[in-house]
């Protein structure tokens, strides 16, 4: 009996799918990108039957979460903990990290973990014993998954992937500084490494983390625009948003919004690490050129560490800032909340930022946010929510952080309409909300797969183009 696609749809919307996350970083205890690993894997397993399969690295802080769940380590070799060792020092100048050559080196790392993912998962693969296989970190586009060679009747979803986006042509200089000169090897490897390219091409939906990648996948990869979704992979848990959406989609305030605006002191707020694309330097001297009584009123609260915080300190005893910026030092994840809801006003003027979720976060505490438009926060950040400022060259970003800076200052009532704005648009990015869209995605493509599976006669490939 042929079944027909709304018999299908029917019977999967009636059961949870079974779905193997292949996700190598994913730690409730981390930070960047194995916490955003493990959210996803935490809100997709309450909507579907998940196994997950992970790095060994994160089998303590898993057990300590999920101590009954699907989950299946895997471990490196001896002989890959020794070139661990060896490829964390080759990466390094000072103590800097050398990110290029981090990614490049700690490749034959993730080949190990990829390799065997697909040893012990493509039969089960092959056999259907999976609705869906999807693959999550790691979220640079330039690993590839072996296992897509196993899913000729399964589907394939790919990400978020993210990255890729250049330095501007004003912030060249800062790129040297981060050693841009070995991004080329992303290039390489698009040759070199094996698979890298079939897995995108054999993929069958993509989730890009922003619109450069999403087009930059597409190109590199001759991709049509069905196959590639815009999926921001950052999320906000619920304790970070200030209000909540309704059934009917509205905002119900739970919070004031925003706290201080009343208070005469105007907190201003940097979360990030002390590096030189963050530009924490350029939010300093940005503060210099306010005008004399607004600066007596502004204070600026710099979250988080790294290798500029020595010149930045110097920086602020140069320009005589000491009575007005405060540095606290490296602070938890979670620990971020008080800050950004003793602060009226985030200014994060990176220039080269891939996700950026400290503006969601910013922007769900009911704060107005300046950031420079290049990359994942520019998309975040919208006319009525914050300003958005061209990367032309440092001194203009300079000039125009001040400017905005003022504008706020002067403007109570734009900084209160900006701060219920950004509470709604950021209340669409909790976990929940994206979780819920994968597990749309992932019926969706089951369904297509049902159903031509279900109608053709004999072994058929993977439908070469999927709508969902």
């Amino acid at each position: 009996m042929r079944l027909t696609k709304q018999w299908v749809v029917f019977e999967d919307m009636d059961k949870k799918l079974k779905v193997l996350l292949i996700v190598e970083q994913c730690n409730p205890e981390g930070s960047s990108v194995p916490l955003v690993g493990y959210n996803f894997y935490k809100e997709i397993s309450q909507r579907a039957e998940v196994t997950l399969v992970t790095h060994g690295r994160n089998q303590a802080s898993l057990k300590r979460a999920h101590p009954d769940s699907d989950i299946i380590y895997l471990y490196e070799s001896d002989w890959s903990r020794r070139y661990y060792i060896v490829a964390d020092r080759l990466s390094r100048i000072k103590g800097k990290i050398i990110w290029p050559l981090r990614l490049t080196l700690a490749y034959p790392i993730y080949a190990e973990f990829n390799r065997q993912v697909y040893q012990q998962f493509a039969p089960a693969i092959e056999q259907g014993r999976y609705d869906i296989v999807h693959a999550i970190t790691p979220m640079v586009p330039r690993y590839p998954v072996k296992v897509v060679d196993a899913c000729d009747r399964t589907p394939f979803i790919l990400g978020p992937v993210n990255g890729g986006v250049p330095y501007p042509d004003g912030f060249k200089s800062v790129g040297r500084r981060e050693f841009s000169g070995l991004n080329f090897l992303r290039s390489v490897g698009r040759f070199l490494i094996p698979g890298y390219q079939q897995t995108y091409q054999q993929a069958d939906y993509i989730l890009a983390g922003s619109s450069y990648t999403a087009g930059l996948i597409k190109r590199l990869f001759d991709l049509s625009d069905e196959r590639v979704e815009l999926f921001y992979e950052n999320g906000l848990m619920p304790e970070f948003i200030k209000s909540s959406p309704t059934a009917q989609g509205s905002v119900q305030t739970t919070v004031p919004v925003p706290d201080h605006l009343s208070d005469p002191l105007l907190n201003l707020l940097f979360v990030g690490r002390l590096v030189p694309y963050k530009s924490a330097d350029i939010l300093i001297e940005s503060l210099s050129k306010l005008p004399a009584d607004i600066l007596q009123r502004v204070r600026l609260t710099i979250v988080g560490d790294g290798s500029e915080r020595g010149a930045l300190e110097r920086q602020v005893a140069a320009l005589n800032l000491e009575q007005t910026v405060t540095f606290t030092g490296w602070v938890a994840q979670t620990e971020t909340l008080q800050y950004y809801r003793q602060s009226d006003i985030f200014c994060f003027p990176s220039v080269r930022e891939f996700g950026g979720a400290v503006v969601l976060e910013a922007m769900a505490n009911g704060l107005p946010c300046i950031v420079v438009n290049n990359g994942g926060i520019g998309e975040y950040v919208t006319e009525q929510t914050g300003y958005k400022i061209e990367p032309i060259s440092p001194l203009f970003v300079v000039q125009a952080l001040a400017e905005s800076i003022e504008q706020l200052a002067i403007n109570p009532s734009l900084r209160q309409e900006m701060a219920e704005n950004a509470i709604q648009r950021a209340s669409a990015f909790t976990w929940d909300a994206k979780a819920a869209r994968i597990v749309e995605i992932y019926r969706d493509l089951h369904s297509a797969y049902a159903t031509t599976h279900a109608t053709t006669d004999g072994q058929t490939p993977r439908p070469a183009k999927l709508s969902v």
